[in-house]
């Protein structure tokens, strides 16, 4: 378990989580925000947070950073949802009239490169050291950002918002054993096999949060659970996951509801997209890798998002035997694409993803993205190439461990499950 409080700290799953409660106590104005093409225990992660800090009279703002997805539109607080947030930074200019400087007129002239802004006195005299710029005060008093191993996960939302998350304090509530610890206060949990199953620990912890943990939260909360463990299947379930689900059921989560809306109800155009999945599929039998490819032309011609792939990989790729290495690789955009990988106990998904293209998540669920490319099927094939060097173990220039990789392989430990602790073998 990789739970801490501060950057650099020994893991201490108790301190982490008062400090974290310390956060929430100080703040006001509370920013809650998951990571772009969000995913359900993302989503109901960001949902949750704001229904309980919501309870406790703070005013909350919880933001899906792109589309809404509408197939998710059952949860418990879905209307509150924005996509973006009304704000503008301001820059304040201020005039030092202690010396009985008094204005009578302000304007301002555009200028090709610039502004001019003319000041005309009534009374007394202006210095260069009697003017000082700031920036604006800030809406937000605290950003916390849910099931988002690194910052740039946030995607447009945090390149157009740079300045917030540099100048408040980050709450960095995740699960994914590659989380890079980004926030000011970190409550990382690769153990637990969803964020919502963080939450839910955090949440238990703290003995006057217990009763306004109601059964819109309770339901919240075992959607990440179920989604992220795929009801269960995937080998990230621990019986702890089992036990926390028995306990959210207690508390009224709707667990029918749960699987009606999320595996139950699908768009015409969503079983489409997932016939055009299975007809793509290549099989390596040699090398025990099988992929499958949808690119922009797919998801036009059967009138689909790409989020509307999600569950390919786990519910039909991962079907077929024989194979180490599952991958589904999506064209999201002209020059990029997002790849979603599975892997056996054999292999480290989480490992080849970051060693190879930057990527991260799982030992056994993880991803990457790529972009620049002219090509996306060339695209794909050199990925596919890249991933067979490397499981072969075959050195080339873009498969040669990183001396961090060496590190990590040096110093890591193996957790209980078998998967490789690469935040704690980083910060040893």
């Amino acid at each position: 378990m990789i739970i801490s409080d501060t950057k650099n700290t020994v893991p201490n799953p108790k301190k982490a989580q008062a400090e974290a409660k310390k956060t929430i106590d100080e703040a006001n104005n509370i920013l809650i925000v998951p990571h772009a093409n969000v995913d359900p225990d993302g989503l109901s992660s960001a949902l949750a947070c704001y229904m309980l800090f919501t309870k406790m009279d703070k005013k909350c703002t919880v933001i899906c950073p792109d589309t809404l997805p509408e197939s998710l539109s059952f949860m418990p607080g879905f209307d509150k949802l924005k996509q973006e947030i009304d704000y503008k930074k301001d820059f304040i200019i201020t005039l030092n009239c202690s010396k009985g400087f008094e204005v009578d007129k302000l304007r301002y002239v555009p200028e090709e490169n610039g502004i001019n802004i003319i000041i005309t006195p009534k009374k007394g005299e202006l210095t260069e050291s009697d003017i000082s710029l700031k920036d604006g005060p800030l809406p937000y008093d605290l950003v916390v950002v849910v099931d988002t191993a690194d910052i740039k996960l946030l995607g447009s939302f945090y390149e157009s918002h740079k300045d917030l998350f540099d100048r408040i304090p980050v709450l960095n509530i995740d699960h994914h054993i590659s989380n890079s610890k980004f926030g000011t206060c970190n409550l990382v949990s690769a153990s637990s096999a969803s964020a919502t199953e963080v939450l839910y620990e955090w949440f238990m912890s703290v003995s006057e949060w217990k009763s306004k943990l109601t059964s819109d939260i309770a339901t919240l909360l075992l959607t990440g659970l179920i989604t992220d463990t795929r009801s269960f299947q995937n080998p990230n379930t621990t019986p702890r996951s089992m036990e926390i689900a028995a306990e959210l059921l207690d508390m009224g989560a709707r667990q029918q509801e749960i699987i009606q809306f999320i595996y139950k109800t699908k768009p015409l155009s969503t079983l489409k997209i997932w016939g055009r999945a299975l007809n793509n599929i290549q099989v390596n039998k040699k090398e025990h890798i099988v992929w499958s490819t949808i690119n922009r032309d797919d998801l036009a011609e059967m009138e689909a998002s790409s989020k509307e792939t999600h569950g390919i990989i786990d519910d039909l790729l991962t079907t077929i035997p024989g194979a180490d290495i599952y991958i589904l690789f999506t064209e999201i955009e002209e020059g990029k694409l997002k790849a979603s990988m599975r892997s056996s106990e054999d292999k480290d998904a989480s490992l080849i993803s970051s060693d190879l293209f930057g990527g991260g998540g799982h030992a056994r669920a993880a991803g990457f993205r790529r972009e620049g490319y002219d090509n996306f099927q060339l695209e794909v094939l050199d990925c596919v190439k890249k991933i067979i060097a490397h499981m072969k173990g075959v050195e080339t220039d873009s498969t040669k461990p990183s001396a961090s990789k060496k590190k990590i392989e040096k110093k890591s430990e193996k957790n209980d499950d078998g998967s490789i602790d690469i935040v704690k073998g980083l910060s040893e």
